[in-house]
């Protein structure tokens, strides 16, 4: 079986009421859902997530 990465947007903080959740067999891909994502819902902008963000968030990334 194939290892996947799931990310639920309500593990990072004040975000608890983000319904978002994705899974997908490569953590780049998933990087890819989580920053459309955040873009579309949260308006955020993806390019400028710091170096520091974007380890933040690695972490509440679940291998599997």
């Amino acid at each position: 079986m194939a290892q996947t990465h799931s990310y639920a947007c309500r593990d990072y903080p004040e975000m608890e009421a983000c319904p978002f959740h994705a899974t997908a067999e490569t953590e780049e891909e998933l990087w890819k859902l989580m920053e459309l994502h955040a873009a579309h819902a949260h308006g955020e902008d993806p390019s400028q997530w710091s170096k520091e963000d974007r380890a933040f968030i690695k972490t509440l990334i679940k291998s599997g």
